[in-house]
């Protein structure tokens, strides 16, 4: 059985490492559909398992975190990136040159 899309994006998602950040966009590309990345985030705005697919760590492609964060807005996100040790400014963005991550995703999830 194939998975849907929403399953693949959260598969992509965990394997983000903790301390780094990947963008919307980047995980649509790692999925083959590189113009998804808003259904990328509608994907993860309705996370099922919040504390096991690190949504949080998905921001955008200024590095700009997420208004409506699926679970407490930009101030949360912000606080659980922190605690990885991603450093977020008074204006909710992580610096994508120091924190992106640059490995491989398994697109084949």
């Amino acid at each position: 059985m194939s998975k849907t899309f929403f399953e693949k994006v959260y598969e992509i998602v965990k394997q983000i490492p903790e301390g780094k950040v990947a963008t919307y966009g980047q995980i649509a590309y790692a999925l083959g559909s590189p113009r998804a990345a808003r259904q990328v985030g509608f994907a993860l705005h309705v996370n099922p398992q919040p504390f096991v697919i690190p949504c949080h760590r998905v921001v955008n492609r200024f590095g700009g975190l997420a208004p409506a964060f699926a679970f407490g807005g930009e101030e949360i996100q912000a606080e659980l990136l922190r605690k990885e040790g991603v450093e977020v400014d008074e204006a909710f963005t992580v610096d994508l040159e120091k924190y992106l991550y640059q490995g491989n995703f398994n697109a084949r999830v």
